[in-house]
């Protein structure tokens, strides 16, 4: 499985971003999958994600500015962040569970300034 991640930048807060994640060797539709993101010195935690059996859930401190989506036929996953904050800021990761490890994307990097 690879995932390719895209769509990070550098944003004013209050602003939006939409990162993308595409994925070959494994499909969306048929896995748990997520984002998180990661400070230096922190552990990284998640954002958003799908179960397996396509709910979702949200990290308390995005609850209501982002939104997780998936495009099953492109076979791709999307974050769309709004009413971004500078605690934002990160290398967001994509992820996809599948034959019992987990992929992982390069990473794109979200920076929002105050």
């Amino acid at each position: 499985v690879q995932l390719q991640a895209s769509g990070g930048g550098l944003v004013q807060a209050g602003g939006s971003l939409r990162l993308s994640c595409s994925a070959s060797g494994g499909r969306f539709g048929y896995s748990a999958s997520g984002w998180y993101r990661q400070t230096p010195g922190e552990q990284r935690e998640l954002v958003a994600g799908f179960h397996a059996d396509r709910t979702t859930h949200y990290a308390d401190s995005v609850k209501g500015r982002f939104t997780i989506s998936r495009d099953i036929r492109a076979n791709t996953m999307y974050l769309q962040m709004n009413s971004l904050k500078p605690e934002d800021s990160a290398l967001y990761y994509c992820q996809m569970f599948r034959n019992g490890r987990d992929y992982w994307g390069q990473g794109t990097q979200v920076t929002v300034s105050s």
